[in-house]
């Protein structure tokens, strides 16, 4: 499960889908509808959120909002509370690590995207997320360069 810190406009269409399917499972976490990824760390900001539901919905909107921008149809009916909430606060550092992890991701799948975003150092961040000074998260599962 990976619910971007980077704005969706960054994704391919593989990984905007990818997100939208993924944060449509962190909301039925969250809501308490399945039992599985209850201790993904990726749902550490969610949850600690005071609205963890409105939250993801909110995810889930800049999501849909991109997927529109592209052609795409997503279903936003899906989306339990699609209002908007209070900013959660990312670190710079989590912002640049998946910034990083993203763009292998790009050069694999869609070198042209790749190339279209190289010269970018620091991404706009999704519209849920209020970017502060600080390192790579602790929940974060870091991979080892090589």
């Amino acid at each position: 499960m990976r619910l971007w810190t980077v704005h969706p406009r960054f994704l391919d269409a593989k990984g905007l889908v990818a997100a939208w399917r993924e944060a449509l499972l962190a909301q039925a976490v969250l809501g308490g509808v399945t039992r599985g990824y209850r201790q993904h760390p990726q749902l550490i900001r969610f949850s600690s959120h005071p609205e963890p539901i409105p939250a993801v919905g909110a995810f889930l909107t800049g999501l849909a909002e991109e997927g529109e921008r592209r052609g795409y149809a997503f279903d936003t009916s899906k989306i339990l509370q699609p209002v908007t909430v209070k900013q959660i606060e990312e670190t710079e550092g989590q912002l640049l690590y998946e910034w990083a992890h993203l763009r292998e991701k790009l050069h694999r799948r869609t070198p042209n995207l790749h190339r279209q975003f190289r010269s970018i150092i620091i991404p706009e961040s999704h519209p849920l997320f209020r970017i502060i000074p600080g390192q790579v998260r602790e929940w974060e599962k870091v991979k080892s360069p090589g």
